[in-house]
């Protein structure tokens, strides 16, 4: 223990013996330092806070892109920071003081693109953050960004607007000159090569409608059929007179004949064919029923009145005869057409080639003007809701901050770590002086060294002027320890009296 306090002595005694030259460096590092310090510019923040909202007042699909409010967040980020609204900063604010030529502007420009900062906050409040080297020139920098994109906003928006309505408008006129001429050629060809043809379209539509109505036709005519079969089987078994008791005046021959003739009907109107079973076993009976009839003798059917159902099946078989003849014409008449139209297709290929081509413009100039037409409207109704309500809504939550204090550098602090290097310099030269220049300061420190035993120690003698001499130049050393001390809190003051002055 006595060794640690012992060599801490003799590094004091070291230090002590030079600390004029510890004092001279601490002044030259402070000086230096704090001459460095003064040097760094200053930058002030100023912070401004809004909320941005779409008003949006059109349906889904109609806000030309901007369904939500974080693009409208990148549309205020990449707007503000545009070169165009920061040329025009720089020259709405002090810093046009500070420029003569475009190339100045030029340069004022990119430094003050790195000086601005937007961060997003929540869904749609971003926060502004302006840095510059006044706290007026960081307020008017950033309440001018502010005002230039709520008037580009507002203005921007109806001038796109109105851009693209003319360049619809343009479009639209181009397309209804091409339809025009689309048309013409259409009808002369329809006068030209279609005219005495029947039905509309193409060749190709025309009969394929042909075909779809003849298979129509085809399928009444077979259910017509089968139901003035049905009717006339019907009709064969029905008695054309009655009793006036409400029977049959028929006599037995003819009722057997009649049924026959119906059974005979109703088969055919299945679907059986002459060689059915059913069928010849109902021919031979129907032979031997017409022969029982001729030999019954004359007038034994006689008396009666007409049967009222025999007159309506016979009513009913004549009309469903006369819709199968009508049937049978439209049948021959759409056979006709669609013979004709095979033989106008055998005949000319190429021009029933030019019709889909004229066709197929047609429909594709109709479609492309149909949706210019579609976006037109949509274009115009989007800048009638622009002129009577804002697109976007700006809230300005907190206006620029005017800042009080820079935000760097912290002088302080450098100034003070600057004070302390000051002092901490001086000493370690000192002491690094002290061992290039060892010497023995205590009879220990010597017998230790070199491994003798000391007999003694001769103490300093000191006379009166030596000893004046020496409390003359204490007091110039601590004169200039406190002087280095009064000039740290000089530096401070003056730099907190900046900070007063600035704000």
């Amino acid at each position: 223990m006595s060794t640690i306090q012992d060599e801490i002595r003799i590094a004091l005694h070291a230090i002590w013996i030079r600390r004029w030259l510890a004092l001279a460096v601490a002044w030259i590092v402070c000086i230096l330092g704090w001459l460095f310090v003064a040097q760094i510019p200053s930058k002030y923040e100023s912070r401004a806070r809004i909320a941005v909202q779409n008003s949006q007042i059109l349906p889904d699909g109609m806000t030309n892109g901007q369904p939500n409010d974080m693009g409208s967040v990148d549309r205020v980020r990449q707007t503000l920071i545009s070169a165009i609204n920061l040329q025009k900063v720089v020259r709405g604010t002090d810093l046009a003081s500070t420029v003569s030529s475009d190339a100045d502007v030029a340069a004022r420009v990119s430094s003050l693109a790195q000086a601005i900062k937007i961060e997003n906050q929540q869904d749609t409040i971003f926060q502004l953050t302006v840095t510059q080297g006044s706290p007026k020139l960081a307020q008017q920098v950033a309440q001018k960004l502010i005002d230039i994109f709520v008037e580009s906003n507002l203005v921007g928006d109806r001038n796109n607007t109105n851009q693209s309505l003319a360049f619809l408008d343009k479009q639209l006129a181009d397309r209804q000159k091409q339809l025009q001429i689309a048309e013409a050629r259409r009808a002369q060809y329809q006068n030209q090569f279609l005219g005495g043809l029947p039905g509309t379209g193409s060749v190709a539509d025309r009969i394929g409608l042909a075909r779809s109505q003849m298979a129509q036709v085809d399928s009444d005519l077979a259910a017509a059929q089968s139901s003035f079969a049905a009717v006339q089987g019907q009709l064969a078994g029905t008695p054309r007179s009655v009793s006036d008791g409400g029977g049959v005046a028929v006599s037995p021959a003819r009722a057997r004949l009649a049924t026959i003739q119906g059974q005979l009907a109703d088969a055919r109107a299945r679907g059986y064919t002459e060689n059915h079973p059913d069928v010849v076993a109902l021919k031979n009976q129907l032979v031997a029923a017409q022969a029982a009839v001729r030999a019954e003798p004359a007038g034994a059917a006689a008396g009666g009145q007409p049967n009222p159902l025999y007159m309506s099946l016979q009513s009913m078989a004549a009309e469903k005869q006369a819709q199968l003849a009508s049937l049978k014409i439209r049948k021959s008449q759409l056979q006709n057409d669609l013979d004709r139209l095979n033989a106008s297709l055998s005949s000319d290929p190429e021009a029933a080639a030019q019709q889909g081509a004229n066709d197929r413009d047609y429909q594709v100039l109709k479609d492309s003007y149909d949706q210019l037409l579609r976006q037109r409207e949509q274009v115009a109704l989007r800048g009638q809701a622009q002129n009577q309500t804002d697109a976007m809504r700006f809230s300005l939550i907190d206006p620029p901050t005017y800042p009080r204090a820079p935000t760097s550098p912290n002088r302080i602090l450098l100034l003070s770590m600057v004070f302390a290097a000051g002092l901490g310099l001086g000493i370690g030269s000192a002491f690094a002086l002290s061992k290039l220049r060892q010497t023995f300061t205590t009879p220990q420190s010597l017998q230790r060294t070199m491994g003798m035993p000391v007999i003694g120690a001769i103490g300093e003698v000191v006379t009166r002027s030596q000893a004046t001499a020496r409390a003359q130049r204490l007091k110039l050393f601590l004169g200039g320890t406190a002087a280095l001390g009064g000039a740290y809190v000089m530096v401070l003051a003056i730099e907190l009296l900046q900070r007063g002055m600035a704000a």
